[in-house]
């Protein structure tokens, strides 16, 4: 039996997150760039939970600048960067910004040699990041580049965004608070609508984990907060996600809704000459989607996150975000997936959720004192008392 959303605990929701982000992640890698119907024929009908590699078992040639064992339940960098955040986190051991990303995310990834699942050995995280993620260390730590500012001149897609999850729960059921910290923190990585969507996402993940939350709030958390044509692209693919209850009839109508604000084009693996290019009329694709796969599954964990892997294109982001989101809104992720993902990636997809909880809790009671001064100040001064 489903738990009420009042008797789902902070621990809960955080675990079921970051392990449904990392569930998704892994469930998307294999078909990350392809079609639904290239997906569909590659594999014989849709993908239904952990497959192997798009080339079998020449992953290793197949693509020789991209030599990375996607499939067979092994996590991809969005899991990887968001360890590497709550890795931050339990450092800092209070909120975040650019500069505690300088100062910490980049030189974890930089030194600290860690299993990496897709290559299949103990390296530096910096080995495995996308050229967007690699951004960070070439701006902050070669450039000196001021944190606030370093995203500027990023392609700009979903790279900030995919691993903001745990600022969203740190800020559990305050998503206006969320969407700040993200939006300080992101800066260090990107700009424009990929900024946007960093803090958006967050603030849905904030959303999500408030007792009494339903898809439909965390949608409307994200349109109240979001900007530009962030927001106008999650209301146009939400309004059609709304008109569906099964992914398979969605697959389409969700990728025409999003097209108007994707800047990446119809060929994923070949994007149109202003692919990821700043804009205050554009959105990344990945989360309007996850937030509408969110509504066409009516927050069911399984539907979202398979909808969000064939849909297809950045899937693998796609389902990280609506794992996350599922996930936090208490819904369960099945066990068979995440225990073969676990140990098919070495990596303890608890222990992050577990360390992320004690240090949410320290910086709520952190928070109460600094809200508790506050108001006895303001108090002194004139204001109304902490009682009236």
């Amino acid at each position: 039996m489903t738990p009420k959303q009042s008797e789902i605990s902070l621990e809960d929701r955080i675990a079921g997150a970051l392990v449904g982000a990392a569930v998704g992640d892994a469930l998307g890698g294999p078909v990350e760039g392809y079609s639904p119907d290239q997906i569909l024929e590659r594999h014989g009908g849709r993908v239904l939970g952990v497959v192997g590699p798009w080339s079998g078992d020449a992953w290793r040639t197949a693509r020789p600048l991209a030599p990375y064992h996607k499939g067979d339940g092994h996590v991809t960098d969005d899991t990887l960067m968001t360890h590497a955040l709550i890795r931050v986190y339990a450092r800092v051991r209070d909120h975040l910004d650019a500069y505690a990303i300088a100062d910490h995310l980049v030189p974890d990834l930089m030194n600290n040699p860690r299993w990496i699942p897709e290559l299949e050995t103990e390296a530096v995280p910096l080995h495995r990041i996308f050229l967007a993620e690699k951004w960070l260390v070439a701006r902050l730590h070669y450039g000196h580049v001021d944190p606030r500012e370093a995203g500027v001149g990023n392609i700009v897609n979903c790279g900030a965004a995919m691993y903001m999850a745990p600022v969203g729960l740190v800020n559990a059921a305050d998503p206006a608070a969320a969407y700040a910290e993200a939006l300080d923190v992101a800066g260090a990585h990107q700009s424009s609508y990929g900024r946007e969507a960093a803090g958006v996402f967050a603030a849905a993940v904030a959303a999500a984990a408030a007792p009494g939350a339903t898809p439909d709030s965390v949608v409307a958390a994200a349109l109240r907060l979001a900007r530009d044509g962030t927001r106008t692209a999650i209301e146009r693919v939400c309004e059609v996600a709304s008109r569906h209850t099964d992914f398979e009839s969605a697959l389409v109508p969700l990728r025409e809704a999003v097209t108007p604000y994707d800047t990446v084009g119809p060929d994923y693996r070949a994007p149109s000459l202003g692919a990821r290019r700043p804009s205050r009329l554009h959105a990344i694709e990945e989360l309007p989607v996850a937030l509408g796969m969110l509504l066409v599954s009516r927050g069911d964990y399984r539907h979202a996150v398979l909808g969000s892997v064939n849909y297809g294109r950045d899937c693998d982001s796609i389902a990280t975000m609506a794992g996350a989101l599922a996930g936090a809104l208490g819904r369960e992720v099945p066990e068979d997936w995440s225990k073969r993902i676990a140990e098919a990636s070495r990596l303890d997809l608890w222990e992050p959720a577990a360390t992320l909880t004690r240090v949410t809790l320290e910086i709520f009671e952190r928070d109460v004192r600094r809200r508790r001064a506050h108001e006895a100040a303001f108090s002194r001064m004139g204001g109304p008392s902490c009682s009236e």
